[in-house]
């Protein structure tokens, strides 16, 4: 019994900091615009540098070359 009066106080804590986290957000205008960020997945960067825009002393990457994933045919 001893312990209800140690964790309402601490759940009406936790309440009142995720109600003022909500206000918080909501007056600096995090939910004004929902739909932009969804669509600018979408479209493409336009700071990645073009396949044809390399010199000739550059030679295009190969497909080991861009992997992150290791070769799992070869023992390490």
């Amino acid at each position: 019994m001893e312990s209800i009066y140690l964790l309402i106080p601490i759940a009406l804590i936790f309440v009142a900091i995720g109600v003022w986290i909500f206000f918080w957000a909501v007056d600096s205008g995090q939910f004004d615009d929902l739909e932009s960020p969804a669509h600018s997945i979408l479209f493409d960067d336009e700071s990645k540098p073009s396949p044809q825009k390399q010199t000739k002393n550059q030679s295009a990457p190969t497909d080991k070359q861009n992997s992150s994933v290791p070769d799992t045919d070869k023992p390490q």
